[in-house]
């Protein structure tokens, strides 16, 4: 009768151990800290790995935070699609993230012309100029895409107005789930948008 308790505790927990080792990895499989989807403080043991919530999504920045985004990552993980912002600077980004009707640059108010079915509006906050952050933006693609990643049609450019970087995901699909998490060490905007 002992034994086969031990035996029930250890399987569940050896499943939590298990998720929990896997789920401080990034895109690249390099370990990380989690922290709490809507939030900038605490650490999780466990990413969400089925973000199915389509509402907006919400957090404030740290005090004097100045990043700028210098990299953009897309990959594939079970049930879910995976955008990273790379930021350079200081402090913890806060953000807002809610699908759009259009996409429509902060400013200019210039229409980007974004694929896919839905449009995932990404502001992206304590934000800085690259010539206040002291660091090298992103250069890369516009759009940046992933054939590895099919749920998402592209990554617009990301361009920073009062203090907010914007960028726009273009995902192929009506308006799923998604999640919204940073990551440290180093500092990482993570978007989870589930594919099913």
């Amino acid at each position: 009768m002992r034994n086969s308790m031990v035996g029930m505790i250890t399987a569940p927990a050896a499943l939590l151990l298990t998720a929990a080792l896997l789920s401080g990895c990034d895109i690249d499989g390099t370990s990380a800290n989690s922290v709490a989807p809507g939030t900038t403080t605490g650490t999780l043991a466990v990413e969400p790995t089925t973000p199915r919530d389509a509402h907006p999504k919400r957090s404030t920045a740290s005090n004097g935070a100045g990043l700028t985004v210098t990299g953009i990552r897309i990959g594939r993980q079970p049930g879910f699609d995976r955008v990273v912002y790379d930021l350079g600077g200081q402090g913890t980004p806060g953000w807002v993230v809610q699908y759009a009707d259009r996409a429509v640059q902060d400013g200019s108010g210039k229409v980007v012309d974004v694929a896919g079915v839905s449009i995932l509006e990404v502001q992206i906050l304590g934000s800085a100029y690259p010539f206040d952050s002291a660091v090298t933006p992103y250069a890369g693609p516009d759009p940046a895409t992933d054939p590895s990643a099919p749920g998402i049609a592209g990554v617009y450019r990301t361009l920073v107005f009062e203090g907010t970087t914007q960028s726009f995901i273009g995902v192929n699909a009506d308006r799923p789930g998604f999640a919204v998490s940073t990551l440290s060490n180093p500092t990482r905007l993570v978007i989870d948008i589930y594919t099913g």
